[in-house]
């Protein structure tokens, strides 16, 4: 059994990508394919992907989720928008010298009010007095992760969005797609690699580690997505054409999986929270494009789940030591499921380890 330990490592501050590169596809791919690990550039995907392997992107979009405001006590707060619940209601995080209390009214962005309502767990429901979109849109400060140490700039609002990005209400991107520009997606149409979506809204969870060392002990954050049919129908063509279900990101894996669990493909909207740890078995995706991620997170999990845990931990050592950028503005990975198992070892990233 795997423990919350074995998926630690020390990741040198100068390999975490701070600003994402010129062009989006500009940035680096390591393939791993089984034990064996190749060292690529990003655009290289289209040669290894064939006519009729089926791209499923996450077509979310992220908010302006991040606000500064001032309580009616004149208590300054940070509010960031976690989910969008109806046109004028929202989750958020709201950090203060003092929780405010329902019906307190808050200030935000010294431009609009919005009410207090009930907690809702860790988040307050929060009420505004226009469309919520608009509001955010017209107001709101991009929240880019809390490694990347500057403040979002117009470059940021750009880059941190995916080129086809469409259903607004992420507070996170879905940073595999981010490498993909309109040049290689057109490169890709033309080689005859087929595309389909889904929505899944990714949620500041995403960055939180795991703080149990149990893992069993752990309790997954929530996401809600969305699965159309007309996808549904696409990987099932795939699969009886014996082509591969290609997720981009860890966000469209999950979306894919978490409709999977019934153990056919099933359309429809819901929250996921389903948590991906070494041996669980892939019902749908048998290759993923992915970052690197961060210790101790779910998605380290997820991705040793996926091609391995002994692979991943070489992998990771092996991208360290080539510096390789690392996270949302980082570059890529390119895996393929398998099923062989790995024994659980100290995950030491500070040499790769050989089997």
């Amino acid at each position: 059994m795997y423990s919350l330990s074995d998926f630690d490592f020390n990741l040198p501050q100068e390999n975490i990508a701070q600003t994402p590169l010129a062009q989006r596809s500009a940035s680096r791919l390591l393939h791993l394919d089984g034990d064996a690990l190749v060292d690529r550039q990003f655009a290289d995907i289209v040669g290894l992907l064939q006519a009729g392997d089926l791209l499923v992107m996450n077509d979310t979009r992220v908010l302006k989720a991040r606000f500064f405001g001032v309580k009616e006590s004149g208590g300054k707060i940070e509010a960031l928008v976690e989910r969008v619940l109806d046109e004028r209601t929202v989750l958020a995080q709201v950090r203060a010298s003092k929780s405010p209390p329902p019906g307190c009214r808050i200030r935000l962005a010294d431009a609009f009010d919005v009410t207090v309502g009930q907690r809702a767990g860790e988040f307050f429901t929060l009420h505004f007095e226009a469309d919520v979109f608009e509001l955010i849109e017209a107001h709101g400060r991009l929240p880019l992760p809390p490694y990347i140490e500057h403040d979002a700039d117009e470059f940021d609002e750009t880059r941190y969005q995916t080129v086809f990005n469409k259903v607004p209400g992420a507070v996170a991107a879905p940073t595999a797609g981010l490498h993909f520009d309109q040049a290689l997606l057109d490169q890709l149409k033309a080689k005859g690699v087929n595309f389909a979506y889904v929505t899944l809204h990714v949620g500041a969870g995403t960055f939180q580690p795991v703080r149990t060392e149990v893992l069993a002990e752990h309790k997954m954050h929530t996401e809600w997505y969305t699965l159309p049919q007309d996808t549904v129908d696409a990987v099932r063509a795939a699969q009886q054409a014996g082509r591969d279900v290609v997720a981009v990101g860890t966000t469209s894996l999950r979306a894919l999986e978490s409709a999977s669990q019934s153990g056919q493909l099933v359309a429809g909207s819901a929250d996921t929270a389903l948590f991906i740890t070494p041996g669980y078995a892939f019902k749908t995706v048998t290759r993923l494009i992915t970052n690197f991620h961060l210790p101790k997170s779910t998605l380290l999990m997820l991705v040793s789940a996926f091609a391995g845990y002994a692979p991943i931990r070489s992998a990771y050592a092996h991208a360290i030591a080539q510096n390789y950028r690392f996270f949302s503005y980082g570059d890529a990975m390119l895996l393929t499921t398998q099923s062989r198992s790995s024994l659980p070892l100290p995950l030491n990233l500070d040499t790769p380890v050989k089997d």
